[in-house]
């Protein structure tokens, strides 16, 4: 990993976190990222969760749902105190966080965003989420992640 490694993983170096690094090849034809992550690796779809970024009453919030299901605007609004949520514009989501759609982290955004974090993840002892760049996955304890990103923990999946 040297001379490879992302915001979020630097931060999570630097906050001396527990986590372990998973890389593979990601394909340029993939549909999915986060399915794509979970074939990769042979992961279990639900540990595994996709970073998306949404405008609320406009203000980019970052929601963190499982790859296997779909963000819940309402409820993302709702949890983030705002009235109303629309996907954000995909230019705009990767000038604010200073990644690539597909490896967009919920960690080490370039300008900090307010993060929601689906409650499912809890369900489990570590939880997957991008690294940082497409092929890289991370796994932490959801509560690190909590704490790390500030995040407010919400049902926001839907599906």
């Amino acid at each position: 990993m040297a001379g490879k490694g992302t915001p979020a993983t630097a931060l999570l170096q630097k906050r001396k976190v527990a986590h372990t690094v998973h890389t593979y090849d990601h394909d340029p034809r993939a549909e999915s990222f986060g399915l794509e992550a979970v074939e990769a690796l042979g992961l279990e779809p639900g540990r595994v969760f996709k970073t998306l970024v949404a405008d609320v009453d406009g203000k980019l919030v970052v929601g963190v749902v499982p790859v296997t299901g779909q963000l819940d605007l309402k409820a993302l609004a709702a949890a983030a105190g705002g009235k109303k949520a629309k996907m954000a514009d995909p230019a705009a989501a990767q000038r604010a966080t200073g990644y690539v759609l597909g490896g967009i982290s919920p960690l080490g955004h370039r300008s900090r965003l307010p993060v929601v974090l689906d409650g499912s993840a809890l369900n489990f002892p570590t939880m997957f989420c991008s690294g940082g760049r497409r092929g890289l996955e991370v796994e932490l304890d959801p509560a690190e992640l909590v704490e790390l990103t500030g995040a407010v923990v919400a049902g926001i999946a839907a599906g």
